[in-house]
């Protein structure tokens, strides 16, 4: 009774559809090929006429939230789930190897699928980040049952996802392998401490050098993945088992990709938007205002209704798509917007770096020296919001990023009109550094009437090993969908580290995990072409920017 209340009650908060059915929900056994069993709950709908099957595949347990947000929400309207755990976890039998059993399991979970008296005869999948990871897994051979996919913040290709910039994103997979190595222990309370005590545990970790000691103290016995993650060139062929690039060719059943402007995977989703756009398959796009882990609490209204209505359309019976254009797109600072492709047509818009701070609609027209920051490893520039595995990361203000001494900011004068970005914002500099073994983190900020500055999207690129002299460094920041409001300011700041979400650069050159020295560099950007350029909406191009007379 209990379960049915809340499920009615999550029903309401959302505003979703009324239940259409009561379910019951039974373990069963899922045999794989190699003799091991996997565990997996099965939601029946009680009703003579389902509307079809999910299935969802995950490592983290079959209890809240996966039950509600995956499970009983779609078995209450008349679908049979499948919500099974991934190997060697939480019941189900062998060793737990993150992405590597994927494919086969998933593909040994169809065949026991297609053989139940209940089945419907053509199934869906659905699910979250890992949960997104196991449908692009089956989607490398797609069964011939399948018939529509709807992947939240799932990426593809995982070594992309921890090496993509060019140095380890240490901070969130640390995360995410603590907490996978410990999310079994018993006891609900003791589970709230440990979540509540792992962003300091990880930071203390990761402030140690080196980094492989440190990190293994935190894990202990588990996790026993972390090292190879770190320690394997990007080339090596160990990255192919954790990854499924030819997914997004051999897919072509109609797929929704549900994202966040801060999720750390929207890179990944937009690849594979701009894929299967490009091959004719039909593929939908819901970005909303959210971090990855916000996706089920802020996020999760506008997902469920949007995941309903794509299976009603392709695996139900209503076969007819709500949705009035395939992206449908939160513009920060207006609201959501539909689009008939991503991103919308644009003009490009530099903003030049100037001296003193400035950024200008012009080269400067004069030489002046350089500007320089110290970049020291052991006081590494601090991770404020972003695109983030932590309940910090998001739109935060970051006001006081802009005034320290290892960071150059550079502020444009106040605009004049609204200013309407879609797309990546590319940042080109001339730049030196006094250390072959740098990094360069760039942010585009939005400062308010009052001076107050909230990040808008961020790039980072391991630069090393540089030869000497000037180099021309392009970075592609993070997409976005913005509205730089009139009477605020556009702000650029460029610093040589983003920690702990990045590992820092120790400025040696050695092995990430071995390290122990560290040497700081002196980092140069020089004017003239150094420039950010904007994806800018075509009508707010046509007008002038600026105020002439502030120069902020």
């Amino acid at each position: 009774m209990g379960g049915r209340a809340a499920l009615r009650a999550l029903g309401l908060a959302l505003g979703l559809p009324r239940a259409k059915t009561r379910y019951t929900r039974q373990r069963v056994q899922v045999p794989m090929r190699d003799g091991v069993q996997l565990v997996a709950d099965h939601y029946a709908p009680l009703t003579s006429k389902p509307a079809g099957t999910l299935l969802v595949r995950g490592p983290y347990g079959r209890r809240f939230p996966f039950s509600l947000a995956f499970a009983a929400l779609y078995a209450a309207r008349g679908y049979h789930v499948v919500l099974q755990s991934v190997r060697g976890t939480f019941g189900s039998a062998g060793k737990f190897e993150p992405m590597i059993n994927e494919a086969s399991d998933g593909a040994d979970t169809v065949h026991w699928l297609r053989d139940q008296p209940w089945f419907t005869g053509s199934f869906a999948t659905i699910g979250l980040s890992y949960l997104g990871f196991t449908q692009w897994a089956l989607l490398d051979d797609p069964p011939p049952e399948l018939a529509a996919a709807v992947i939240t913040v799932g990426p593809h290709d995982f070594r992309e996802s921890v090496w993509g910039t060019g140095t380890f994103a240490v901070n969130d997979f640390l995360s995410w392998s603590a907490m996978v190595a410990r999310q079994e222990e018993p006891g609900l309370l003791q589970a709230v401490i440990r979540q509540l005590r792992a962003p300091r545990q990880v930071a203390r970790a990761l402030a140690e050098v080196p980094l492989g000691e440190s990190a293994r103290t935190l894990l202990g016995d588990g996790a026993p993945w972390f090292e190879s993650w770190v320690d394997t060139d990007h080339g090596d062929p160990f990255w192919d088992q954790l990854r499924f690039p030819e997914a997004l060719d051999r897919v072509n059943v109609p797929v929704l990709l549900l994202s966040g402007w801060q999720d750390i995977f929207l890179r990944q989703t937009l690849q594979q938007y701009r894929h299967l756009r490009d091959r004719g398959v039909e593929v939908g796009l819901t970005i909303g205002p959210w971090t990855h882990n916000e996706m089920v609490t802020k996020g999760l209204a506008t997902c469920a209704h949007e995941t309903l209505d794509w299976l009603a359309a392709y695996v139900g019976d209503t076969r007819a798509l709500r949705r009035p254009a395939p992206a449908h797109i939160f513009v920060n600072g207006q609201g959501w917007r539909y689009l008939d492709d991503w991103p919308p047509p644009t003009t490009e818009q530099a903003l030049y770096l100037q001296p003193y701070g400035h950024l200008g609609d012009n080269p400067p027209t004069t030489k002046t020296r350089p500007a320089s920051f110290h970049y020291d490893p052991a006081h590494p520039t601090p991770t404020i919001g972003g695109p983030v595995l932590a309940p910090n990361g998001g739109y935060r203000d970051d006001t006081s990023l802009a005034m320290r001494d290892d960071v150059l900011s550079f502020t444009a004068a106040t605009l004049t009109h609204d200013l309407f970005v879609y797309g990546n914002p590319v940042i080109e500099l001339e730049h030196s550094a006094d250390n072959p073994n740098v990094d360069l983190f760039v942010r585009v900020s939005e400062v308010d009437a009052k001076g107050k500055s909230r990040n808008v999207s961020d790039g980072y690129r391991r630069l090393g090993p540089l030869g000497p002299g000037t180099h021309r460094v392009s970075i592609q920041l993070d997409a976005i969908a913005h509205r730089f409001v009139a009477g605020s300011r556009i702000r650029v700041l460029i610093t040589g580290s983003w920690f702990p979400r990045y590992a820092r650069n120790l400025g040696t050159g050695e092995p990430l995990l071995t390290a122990r020295q560290q040497k700081p560099a002196t980092h140069s950007v020089h004017f003239g072409e150094s420039r950010l350029r904007l994806p800018v909406e075509r009508s707010s191009a046509d007008r002038p920017t600026h105020a002439a007379d502030d120069v902020g």
